[in-house]
C-alpha cells in the first residue's frame, strides 16, 4: 500500500482536524523527538502519530496546548503503540502527571516472536519488513525551526513503519496465544515510580555509593537530594550542578568551610561561588544524621557441586521450553537469571513478565520439588507430582 505523506501540524486548526480523524481509532502509534543535553527535563520537540491511513508530525513548540490531542491519547479504549517507549512515556508523564494505558511496546514483544532482546527500531523494521531505514537525520537538533521536508519525513518514518511492524506482530502473537503473556511487562511501563525520580532516592543512581558507610554515605544522600531539587527547579542537567565524582569526593573529604571546599578535586570556582555556602552547611548537617540503610543485594557466592548440578537441571528446562517456543534460550534465561531465582531474589527476572509465564513458574515448581523430570526414549519430560 502507498504510504501517505505526513501532515505537519503546527496550528490549532490543524490540530482540531487531526483530533477529529483520530476519534474512532482503536490504536495509535506514537514516537517523540526531544533533547535533554542542556536541561533536566527532556525538551519535547515533536510528536509523531500514525493510525490507519493517518500520519502526522505535531509541533509542541508551535502549539500553545496539545490537550485536545492528549484527551484522545489518554482514552483507555485506544492502545498506544511504542518501540522502547520509556522515554516517550516519561515526556507524557512530565507533561500530565499520568500515563496513557493501555500500551504495546514492540521492543518488549519482539523476543516472543524469536527476535533479539532490546532490538533497535531499525533492527525490528529490517527483520520484520525487510526495510533498511536511513540514519541521515539521527543527529538533528529538533529544537530548531523550520524543519525541512526531509527532517519531517525522517521523523514520520518512526511511526509509519512501527505501525506496520505492530500489525505484523499482533496476529502472530495472538495465534501463538502469547499476547496475554505481555500484560505484566506492559503494565510495568505504566508504573509512575519509573518516572518520578524522588530527590530522597537520587543517591541510589550514583555509581560507587554502595562502598560508602556511615558519615560519607549520609553526606552523599544529603547532597544528592539537594542536587536533584536544584537541577529540577533550574531545569539543568544534574552534572551541571555537581558531578558525581565531585559529590563522592565531598563525602570523603568533608570540607567544613569554603577554603577547604576549594581544595576538593572537581569543584570548580563556579560551583564554589554559586553553591559553596549551602554545600558546606549541608555537609555539617549530614554528619549528625543517620544515613538511609543500603539495600542489601543478594550475592550468589560460589556454588557447591550439588548447587551447580541444580542450576544445570534448571538450564535443561529452559532449553527445552525455549526450543518448544522457538525462542533463543539465552534470551529466555541466562545462567545469572537462574542463580537469582535459585537464591530467592524477589527481583529475579524469571519471576516477572512473560518469562514467568513461559518458564519461571515451572522452574520455581522444580525448586520446590513439585515437578519430576525424567527421560523417555531419549527425550526429557517434565511432569507434576501426582
Amino acid at each position: 500500500m502507498p504510504i501517505p505523506p505526513p501532515v505537519y501540524v503546527d496550528t490549532p486548526e490543524q490540530l482540531s482536524e487531526l483530533c477529529a480523524k483520530l476519534t474512532n481509532v482503536s490504536w495509535i502509534v506514537l514516537d517523540t523527538e526531544f533533547l535533554r543535553e542542556k536541561t533536566y527535563f527532556p525538551k519535547f520537540c515533536l510528536l509523531q502519530i500514525a493510525a490507519n491511513d493517518i500520519v502526522a508530525c505535531v509541533d509542541p513548540l508551535a502549539l500553545e496546548s496539545l490537550n485536545p490531542l492528549f484527551e484522545i491519547i489518554f482514552n483507555p479504549r485506544i492502545t498506544k503503540v511504542f518501540h522502547s517507549g520509556r522515554q516517550d512515556l516519561e515526556i507524557i508523564f512530565n507533561l500530565y502527571g499520568k500515563l496513557p494505558g493501555p500500551v504495546f511496546d514492540t521492543q518488549i514483544a519482539a523476543p516472543l516472536l524469536g527476535l533479539g532482546e532490546q532490538i533497535s527500531y531499525a533492527g525490528l523494521v529490517a527483520e520484520l519488513l525487510g526495510i533498511n531505514l536511513t540514519k541521515s537525520h539521527s543527529r538533528t537538533d529538533w529544537t530548531r525551526r523550520p524543519l525541512s521536508p526531509e527532517q519531517i519525513r525522517y521523523a514520520a518514518d518512526d511511526v509509519i513503519y512501527l505501525e506496520k511492524a505492530y500489525l505484523f506482530m499482533l496476529p502472530r502473537l495472538e495465534k501463538l496465544r502469547r499476547l496475554s503473556w505481555l500484560e505484566g511487562d506492559f503494565q510495568e511501563l505504566l508504573d509512575p515510580s519509573n518516572y518520578e525520580n524522588p530527590p530522597e532516592l537520587a543517591w541510589q543512581r550514583i555509581g560507587g555509593v554502595h562502598q560508602l558507610k556511615s558519615k560519607p554515605l549520609s553526606i552523599v544522600q544529603t547532597l544528592a537530594a539537594w542536587r536533584e531539587q536544584t537541577a529540577r527547579s533550574q531545569d539543568l542537567p544534574r552534572g551541571w550542578v555537581l558531578k558525581d565524582d565531585a559529590l563522592l569526593d565531598l563525602a570523603r573529604q568533608q570540607p567544613a568551610n569554603i577554603d577547604e571546599l576549594k581544595l576538593v578535586r572537581g569543584i570548580d570556582e563556579r560551583v564554589v561561588k554559586r553553591h559553596g555556602a549551602i554545600i558546606c552547611r549541608m555537609i555539617q548537617e549530614a554528619l549528625g544524621r543517620t544515613p538511609q540503610a543500603l539495600e542489601q543485594k543478594s550475592r550468589s557466592g560460589k556454588k557447591s557441586v550439588e548447587q551447580e548440578a541444580v542450576l544445570d537441571l534448571l538450564m535443561a528446562v529452559v532449553r527445552l521450553r525455549a526450543a518448544q517456543n522457538t525462542i533463543n534460550s539465552s534470551i529466555l534465561a541466562s545462567r545469572k537469571d537462574l542463580e537469582q531465582l535459585f537464591d530467592g531474589d524477589p527481583f529475579a527476572r524469571l519471576l516477572h513478565g512473560w518469562r514467568k509465564t513461559m518458564v519461571g513458574e515451572e522452574l520455581s515448581a522444580v525448586l520446590r520439588g513439585e515437578v519430576a523430570l525424567s527421560i523417555t526414549d531419549g527425550r526429557l519430560s517434565i511432569e507434576k507430582h501426582a
